[in-house]
C-alpha cells in the first residue's frame, strides 16, 4: 500500500509564498502521475496542479495557473507544490493524489483517476 503525507501548510499573509511536500513510501513512485488536490469548507474537492510520471509534463487549474508549480524528486519520493502570491480564496486543506495507472501516458484533473491520497495539510491565506 502506498502512503502519502503531505506536510508545509500553514498561515500566511495575502500575497505571501508556501511550499507543500508530499512525502511518498513505496518502489514504484516514479512510475505515476502525481496531482494536488483542494477542498475549501462547504465546497467540493478540486483540482489544482498535476505532474507526469516522468516529471516533464504539468497541468493546472486555471485559477492556481502562473502561481503555483508542481514538480518532483524521483530520488527522495517527493512530490512539490510551490505556491506564490497566495490568495484568500486558495484557503483550502491541500491532498496529495497518485494516478491509478502505471506509467500513463497522459496526465489528468479528473478525481476518480486517483487511488491513493494523504491526509491533507491545511492552507490558510489571510487577507
Amino acid at each position: 500500500q502506498v502512503q502519502l503525507v503531505e506536510s508545509g501548510g500553514g498561515l500566511v499573509q495575502a500575497g505571501g509564498s508556501l511550499r507543500l511536500s508530499c512525502a511518498a513510501s513505496g518502489r514504484t513512485f516514479s512510475s505515476y502521475g502525481m496531482g494536488w488536490f483542494r477542498q475549501a469548507p462547504g465546497k467540493l474537492r478540486e483540482f489544482v496542479a498535476a505532474v507526469n510520471w516522468g516529471g516533464g509534463n504539468t497541468y493546472y487549474a486555471d485559477s492556481v495557473k502562473g502561481r503555483f508549480t508542481i514538480s518532483r524528486d524521483n530520488a527522495k519520493n517527493t512530490v512539490y507544490l510551490q505556491m506564490n502570491s497566495l490568495k484568500p480564496e486558495d484557503t483550502a486543506v491541500y491532498y496529495c493524489a497518485r494516478q491509478s495507472l502505471f506509467r500513463r501516458t497522459v496526465i489528468t484533473a479528473i478525481e476518480s483517476e486517483y487511488d491513493f491520497w494523504g491526509q491533507g495539510t491545511q492552507v490558510t491565506v489571510s487577507s
